[in-house]
């Protein structure tokens, strides 16, 4: 069973656009988030979906630079691109993650996608979507998404609403009775932190956790970044008061 991680990327975004590519010591955001999540062993590949927009080719040339493989497809139809993607590596699991999490965990996602393959039984799976985002318990920024390439296709055909086609997976959760849901929880609860990066308060704080962390430790781990903010608790504040954007 192939199961590939898909990064979502754009350089549109609305609240701060261009962020996939800001710099923190010479060094994009994605770069980050590709290397961490490279270091993953429960999946079989890696590749990024970006659109097709002129504007994203800086986020081909940086894949093409580190070897990612790259989709391109529809800015605002998100389930059709990754459906393309997940056609064109013939994956039989998608895992989805969005570029603005470079501070992701690897062990985080390893943990969700054994979760995901635990439930197989044979060729069939007794699950259709895991997650460790139904309930949040994780940090903002470690969010990660695992479907069976069936469920993308039912979705695919099926889902009409522009949220479910611009977000990708709500047409999962939002149709409990007709998809196999399993929600992972974190050993604590750590669901007020916010390291996902979505404006410039984001991206400062991320900006002095990978300063302060990747020069002593590239393959640091969330708890690493939890220690380092109990050391600098004002660091949260940076960002407390943004509100996430909700399907």
């Amino acid at each position: 069973m192939s199961c590939v991680i898909i990064v979502q990327a754009r350089m549109t975004s609305t609240r701060l656009p261009g962020k996939v590519l800001m710099p923190v010591l010479g060094k994009p955001l994605l770069a980050y988030e590709l290397e961490r999540l490279q270091r993953c062993q429960q999946a079989d590949a890696l590749m990024v979906a970006t659109t097709t927009n002129a504007s994203d080719d800086p986020v081909v040339a940086l894949c093409q630079e580190l070897n990612v493989p790259v989709f391109r497809g529809s800015e605002q139809d998100v389930l059709s691109r990754y459906h393309g993607a997940a056609q064109q590596v013939q994956a039989e699991t998608v895992v989805r993650v969005t570029a603005d999490c470079p501070l992701i965990d690897p062990a985080v996602v390893d943990t969700v996608i054994a979760h995901f393959k635990a439930a197989q039984t044979g060729t069939q799976s007794a699950l259709d979507y895991a997650s460790n985002t139904l309930v949040r318990s994780y940090p903002r920024g470690l969010d990660v998404e695992v479907f069976s390439r069936s469920a993308l296709e039912m979705a695919q055909q099926e889902a009409i609403e522009p949220a479910h086609r611009e977000h990708v997976t709500p047409f999962f959760y939002h149709n409990p009775q007709r998809f196999r849901l399993a929600s992972l929880e974190a050993p604590q609860n750590w669901g007020h932190h916010r390291w996902t990066v979505d404006t410039p308060e984001d991206f400062e704080l991320a900006r002095r956790i990978l300063e302060a962390l990747y020069p002593v430790k590239p393959s640091f781990d969330c708890r690493d970044v939890l220690t380092l903010l109990e050391q600098h608790p004002d660091w949260v504040a940076l960002n407390a008061h943004i509100e996430q954007v909700r399907v």
